[in-house]
Protein backbone atom coordinates (compact mmCIF):
# COMPACT_ATOMS: atom_id res chain seq x y z
CA UNK A 1 0.00 0.00 0.00
CA UNK A 2 1.32 3.45 -0.90
CA UNK A 3 2.16 5.91 1.87
CA UNK A 4 -0.31 8.71 2.53
CA UNK A 5 0.94 12.17 1.48
CA UNK A 6 1.06 13.21 5.17
CA UNK A 7 3.17 10.24 6.22
CA UNK A 8 5.43 10.66 3.20
CA UNK A 9 5.96 14.31 4.15
CA UNK A 10 6.96 13.33 7.69
CA UNK A 11 9.31 10.59 6.47
CA UNK A 12 10.90 12.89 3.91
CA UNK A 13 11.69 15.80 6.20
CA UNK A 14 11.58 14.72 9.86
CA UNK A 15 12.16 10.96 10.29
CA UNK A 16 15.86 11.26 11.02
CA UNK A 17 15.17 13.40 14.10
CA UNK A 18 13.52 10.50 15.92
CA UNK A 19 16.53 8.27 16.48
CA UNK A 20 18.69 10.44 18.71
CA UNK A 21 18.06 8.96 22.17
CA UNK A 22 18.07 5.55 23.83
CA UNK A 23 15.13 6.49 26.07
CA UNK A 24 12.85 6.55 22.99
CA UNK A 25 11.43 3.01 22.83
CA UNK A 26 9.05 3.89 20.00
CA UNK A 27 9.03 7.26 18.22
CA UNK A 28 7.46 8.63 15.05
CA UNK A 29 5.21 6.24 13.14
CA UNK A 30 2.70 4.83 15.63
CA UNK A 31 -0.35 6.20 17.44
CA UNK A 32 1.76 7.17 20.45
CA UNK A 33 5.43 7.40 21.31
CA UNK A 34 6.79 5.12 24.03
CA UNK A 35 9.28 6.96 26.22
CA UNK A 36 11.20 5.98 29.35
CA UNK A 37 11.92 8.80 31.84
CA UNK A 38 15.01 8.21 33.99
CA UNK A 39 14.46 7.31 37.66
CA UNK A 40 14.46 10.12 40.21
CA UNK A 41 13.60 12.78 37.63
CA UNK A 42 10.52 14.95 37.18
CA UNK A 43 9.16 15.49 33.68
CA UNK A 44 9.04 19.16 32.61
CA UNK A 45 6.63 19.84 29.73
CA UNK A 46 5.90 23.02 27.78
CA UNK A 47 4.16 23.95 24.53
CA UNK A 48 4.13 27.04 22.34
CA UNK A 49 2.13 27.93 19.23
CA UNK A 50 3.69 30.23 16.61
CA UNK A 51 1.51 31.95 14.01
CA UNK A 52 2.86 33.54 10.84
CA UNK A 53 2.47 37.31 10.95
CA UNK A 54 2.08 37.35 14.71
CA UNK A 55 5.09 35.50 16.13
CA UNK A 56 7.33 35.87 13.10
CA UNK A 57 7.13 38.10 9.99
CA UNK A 58 5.75 36.43 6.88
CA UNK A 59 9.07 36.86 5.07
CA UNK A 60 11.10 35.07 7.76
CA UNK A 61 13.31 32.41 6.13
CA UNK A 62 12.04 28.86 6.65
CA UNK A 63 15.31 27.84 8.31
CA UNK A 64 14.86 30.59 10.91
CA UNK A 65 11.21 29.61 11.50
CA UNK A 66 12.30 26.03 12.20
CA UNK A 67 15.00 27.19 14.60
CA UNK A 68 12.75 29.61 16.44
CA UNK A 69 9.85 27.15 16.77
CA UNK A 70 12.08 24.85 18.81
CA UNK A 71 14.17 27.55 20.50
CA UNK A 72 11.24 29.27 22.23
CA UNK A 73 10.20 25.94 23.74
CA UNK A 74 13.72 24.99 24.82
CA UNK A 75 13.84 28.39 26.50
CA UNK A 76 10.93 27.36 28.73
CA UNK A 77 12.87 24.27 29.81
CA UNK A 78 15.93 26.45 30.44
CA UNK A 79 13.90 28.71 32.73
CA UNK A 80 13.01 25.66 34.83
CA UNK A 81 16.58 24.30 34.87
CA UNK A 82 15.46 21.23 32.91
CA UNK A 83 17.46 19.13 30.44
CA UNK A 84 15.74 18.79 27.02
CA UNK A 85 14.84 15.28 25.87
CA UNK A 86 11.87 14.87 23.50
CA UNK A 87 9.72 17.05 21.25
CA UNK A 88 6.50 16.75 19.28
CA UNK A 89 5.69 18.95 16.29
CA UNK A 90 2.38 20.07 14.82
CA UNK A 91 2.33 21.85 11.45
CA UNK A 92 -0.52 23.69 9.77
CA UNK A 93 0.47 24.34 6.15
CA UNK A 94 -1.38 26.22 3.39
CA UNK A 95 0.17 23.75 0.93
CA UNK A 96 2.95 21.17 0.73
CA UNK A 97 5.99 23.25 -0.23
CA UNK A 98 8.97 20.90 -0.18
CA UNK A 99 11.47 23.74 -0.54
CA UNK A 100 10.04 25.56 2.50
CA UNK A 101 9.75 22.33 4.49
CA UNK A 102 13.36 21.40 3.73
CA UNK A 103 14.56 24.73 5.12
CA UNK A 104 12.26 24.51 8.14
CA UNK A 105 13.37 20.95 8.92
CA UNK A 106 17.06 21.88 8.66
CA UNK A 107 16.66 24.80 11.07
CA UNK A 108 14.66 22.67 13.48
CA UNK A 109 17.07 19.73 13.21
CA UNK A 110 20.24 21.76 13.74
CA UNK A 111 19.00 23.03 17.11
CA UNK A 112 17.51 19.66 18.08
CA UNK A 113 20.80 17.92 17.42
CA UNK A 114 22.71 20.57 19.35
CA UNK A 115 20.62 19.80 22.44
CA UNK A 116 20.21 16.05 21.78
CA UNK A 117 16.44 16.34 21.40
CA UNK A 118 14.49 13.54 19.69
CA UNK A 119 11.34 14.19 17.65
CA UNK A 120 8.85 11.56 18.86
CA UNK A 121 5.54 12.50 17.23
CA UNK A 122 3.29 15.17 15.80
CA UNK A 123 0.68 15.98 13.20
CA UNK A 124 0.23 17.91 9.95
CA UNK A 125 -2.91 19.59 8.62
CA UNK A 126 -3.85 21.96 5.81
CA UNK A 127 -4.53 25.51 6.99
CA UNK A 128 -2.89 28.88 7.72
CA UNK A 129 0.82 28.61 8.51
CA UNK A 130 1.18 27.76 12.20
CA UNK A 131 3.64 25.68 14.20
CA UNK A 132 2.91 23.97 17.51
CA UNK A 133 5.80 22.46 19.45
CA UNK A 134 5.70 20.58 22.73
CA UNK A 135 8.95 19.85 24.54
CA UNK A 136 9.68 17.42 27.35
CA UNK A 137 12.68 17.56 29.64
CA UNK A 138 14.01 16.18 32.90
CA UNK A 139 14.88 17.83 36.18
CA UNK A 140 15.86 16.20 39.46
CA UNK A 141 13.04 15.89 41.96
CA UNK A 142 12.67 19.21 43.81
CA UNK A 143 15.43 20.97 41.83
CA UNK A 144 13.32 22.86 39.27
CA UNK A 145 13.56 26.64 39.15
CA UNK A 146 10.08 27.99 39.89
CA UNK A 147 8.55 31.45 39.71
CA UNK A 148 7.14 31.21 43.24
CA UNK A 149 10.42 30.73 45.14
CA UNK A 150 11.92 34.23 45.01
CA UNK A 151 12.37 36.07 48.32
CA UNK A 152 12.93 39.69 49.40
CA UNK A 153 16.64 40.43 49.45
CA UNK A 154 17.37 38.32 46.39
CA UNK A 155 19.38 40.03 43.66
CA UNK A 156 17.82 40.23 40.22
CA UNK A 157 19.92 39.26 37.18
CA UNK A 158 19.34 39.08 33.44
CA UNK A 159 21.44 37.26 30.84
CA UNK A 160 22.75 38.59 27.56
CA UNK A 161 21.50 41.73 25.83
CA UNK A 162 17.69 41.87 25.95
CA UNK A 163 15.71 44.30 23.83
CA UNK A 164 17.49 43.67 20.53
CA UNK A 165 14.88 41.32 19.08
CA UNK A 166 12.04 43.68 19.96
CA UNK A 167 13.92 46.59 18.38
CA UNK A 168 14.18 44.71 15.08
CA UNK A 169 10.54 43.66 14.86
CA UNK A 170 8.88 46.92 13.68
CA UNK A 171 11.55 47.35 11.00
CA UNK A 172 11.06 43.79 9.78
CA UNK A 173 7.29 44.20 9.68
CA UNK A 174 7.85 47.17 7.35
CA UNK A 175 9.97 44.96 5.11
CA UNK A 176 13.24 46.70 5.98
CA UNK A 177 16.54 44.84 5.68
CA UNK A 178 19.81 46.07 7.10
CA UNK A 179 23.15 45.97 5.34
CA UNK A 180 26.08 43.83 6.41
CA UNK A 181 27.25 44.76 9.90
CA UNK A 182 24.31 47.09 10.55
CA UNK A 183 22.42 47.30 13.83
CA UNK A 184 19.27 46.09 12.08
CA UNK A 185 21.04 43.01 10.71
CA UNK A 186 22.44 42.21 14.15
CA UNK A 187 19.11 42.66 15.92
CA UNK A 188 17.22 40.77 13.19
CA UNK A 189 19.44 37.76 13.84
CA UNK A 190 18.42 37.93 17.50
CA UNK A 191 14.76 37.99 16.43
CA UNK A 192 15.05 35.10 13.95
CA UNK A 193 17.56 32.94 15.82
CA UNK A 194 17.05 33.31 19.58
CA UNK A 195 19.48 31.35 21.76
CA UNK A 196 17.76 29.21 24.41
CA UNK A 197 19.90 29.49 27.54
CA UNK A 198 19.73 25.79 28.38
CA UNK A 199 23.24 25.62 29.80
CA UNK A 200 22.64 28.62 32.03
CA UNK A 201 19.34 27.24 33.29
CA UNK A 202 20.96 23.96 34.25
CA UNK A 203 23.84 25.75 35.99
CA UNK A 204 21.45 27.93 38.00
CA UNK A 205 19.90 24.97 39.80
CA UNK A 206 20.88 25.36 43.44
CA UNK A 207 22.09 28.91 42.75
CA UNK A 208 18.96 30.86 41.74
CA UNK A 209 15.76 30.91 43.75
CA UNK A 210 13.49 31.61 40.75
CA UNK A 211 13.72 32.22 37.01
CA UNK A 212 11.70 33.05 33.92
CA UNK A 213 12.51 33.46 30.24
CA UNK A 214 11.90 36.82 28.59
CA UNK A 215 9.24 36.19 25.97
CA UNK A 216 6.96 39.16 26.70
CA UNK A 217 9.43 41.78 27.93
CA UNK A 218 11.33 42.28 31.16
CA UNK A 219 8.63 44.39 32.80
CA UNK A 220 5.83 41.92 32.18
CA UNK A 221 7.79 38.74 32.82
CA UNK A 222 9.29 40.05 36.05
CA UNK A 223 5.72 40.78 37.11
CA UNK A 224 4.95 37.05 36.96
CA UNK A 225 7.73 36.30 39.44
CA UNK A 226 6.69 39.12 41.75
CA UNK A 227 3.05 38.05 41.71
CA UNK A 228 3.73 34.39 42.34
CA UNK A 229 6.45 35.03 44.95
CA UNK A 230 4.38 37.72 46.72
CA UNK A 231 7.07 40.39 46.73
CA UNK A 232 8.18 43.52 44.89
CA UNK A 233 11.35 44.82 43.28
CA UNK A 234 13.37 47.90 42.45
CA UNK A 235 15.21 47.99 39.12
CA UNK A 236 18.28 50.21 38.69
CA UNK A 237 17.83 52.01 35.38
CA UNK A 238 21.56 52.62 34.98
CA UNK A 239 22.24 48.89 35.40
CA UNK A 240 19.95 47.77 32.55
CA UNK A 241 22.19 46.26 29.84
CA UNK A 242 21.83 48.36 26.69
CA UNK A 243 23.87 47.08 23.76
CA UNK A 244 25.35 49.51 21.25
CA UNK A 245 23.24 47.88 18.53
CA UNK A 246 20.04 48.39 20.55
CA UNK A 247 20.81 52.06 21.13
CA UNK A 248 21.72 52.56 17.47
CA UNK A 249 18.52 50.93 16.20
CA UNK A 250 16.15 52.67 18.64
CA UNK A 251 17.88 56.05 18.36
CA UNK A 252 18.56 56.91 22.00
CA UNK A 253 19.38 55.49 25.41
CA UNK A 254 15.87 56.32 26.62
CA UNK A 255 14.18 54.55 23.70
CA UNK A 256 16.51 51.58 24.10
CA UNK A 257 15.61 51.35 27.78
CA UNK A 258 11.89 51.40 27.02
CA UNK A 259 12.33 48.72 24.34
CA UNK A 260 14.24 46.52 26.78
CA UNK A 261 11.56 46.88 29.44
CA UNK A 262 8.53 46.54 27.15
CA UNK A 263 9.70 44.42 24.22
CA UNK A 264 9.66 40.65 23.93
CA UNK A 265 11.14 37.78 21.91
CA UNK A 266 14.58 37.84 23.56
CA UNK A 267 14.33 34.53 25.42
CA UNK A 268 17.09 35.57 27.79
CA UNK A 269 16.77 34.39 31.40
CA UNK A 270 15.69 36.68 34.22
CA UNK A 271 16.58 35.12 37.57
CA UNK A 272 16.72 35.81 41.29
CA UNK A 273 19.75 34.97 43.44
CA UNK A 274 20.03 34.90 47.24
CA UNK A 275 22.94 37.10 48.46
CA UNK A 276 24.93 34.05 49.57
CA UNK A 277 25.06 32.78 45.99
CA UNK A 278 25.98 35.94 44.10
CA UNK A 279 29.67 35.08 43.89
CA UNK A 280 28.66 31.88 42.08
CA UNK A 281 26.89 33.97 39.42
CA UNK A 282 30.11 35.80 38.58
CA UNK A 283 31.88 32.47 38.16
CA UNK A 284 29.08 31.18 35.94
CA UNK A 285 29.33 34.23 33.69
CA UNK A 286 33.00 33.50 33.11
CA UNK A 287 32.54 29.76 32.64
CA UNK A 288 29.64 30.15 30.19
CA UNK A 289 31.15 33.23 28.50
CA UNK A 290 27.77 34.90 28.86
CA UNK A 291 27.14 38.35 30.36
CA UNK A 292 24.99 38.14 33.50
CA UNK A 293 23.88 41.59 34.64
CA UNK A 294 22.73 42.51 38.15
CA UNK A 295 19.82 44.89 37.58
CA UNK A 296 17.90 45.15 40.84
CA UNK A 297 16.76 43.76 44.16
CA UNK A 298 13.61 42.03 45.39
CA UNK A 299 11.80 43.70 48.29
CA UNK A 300 8.94 42.97 50.69
CA UNK A 301 6.83 45.86 49.36
CA UNK A 302 4.70 44.73 46.42
CA UNK A 303 4.98 46.38 43.01
CA UNK A 304 7.80 47.29 40.67
CA UNK A 305 9.84 50.46 41.04
CA UNK A 306 12.57 52.08 38.92
CA UNK A 307 15.50 54.03 40.38
CA UNK A 308 17.10 56.60 38.11
CA UNK A 309 20.66 57.88 38.05
CA UNK A 310 19.63 60.71 40.40
CA UNK A 311 18.50 58.21 43.02
CA UNK A 312 14.84 59.09 42.58
CA UNK A 313 12.44 56.14 42.62
CA UNK A 314 9.42 56.02 40.32
CA UNK A 315 6.57 53.58 40.08
CA UNK A 316 6.68 51.27 37.08
CA UNK A 317 3.01 50.31 37.19
CA UNK A 318 0.85 50.57 34.09
CA UNK A 319 2.45 52.24 31.11
CA UNK A 320 4.44 54.85 33.02
CA UNK A 321 7.85 54.57 31.40
CA UNK A 322 7.65 57.66 29.17
CA UNK A 323 8.67 60.14 31.87
CA UNK A 324 12.11 58.53 32.05
CA UNK A 325 12.85 59.76 28.54
CA UNK A 326 12.95 63.37 29.68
Amino acid sequence: MAQSPEFALIQRHFARLGAARRDVTLGVGDDCALLTPPPGQQLAVSMDLLLAGRHFPHDTPAHAVGHKALAVNLSDLAAMGAEPAWVTLGLSLPEVDDHWLEGFAKGFAALAEQHEVALVGGDTVRGPLAISVQVHGFVELGAALRRDRARPGDALYVSGWPGEAAAALPHRLRGERGGAGSALTHCSARLDYPTPRVGLGHALRGVASAAIDLSDGLHGDLGHILEQSHCGATLELEALPLSTQLIALTGSVEAARTTLLRGGDDYELLFCVPPRNEEEVHWLAERLRLPLHRIGTLEPQSGLRLRGADGQIHSAEGGSFDHFSH
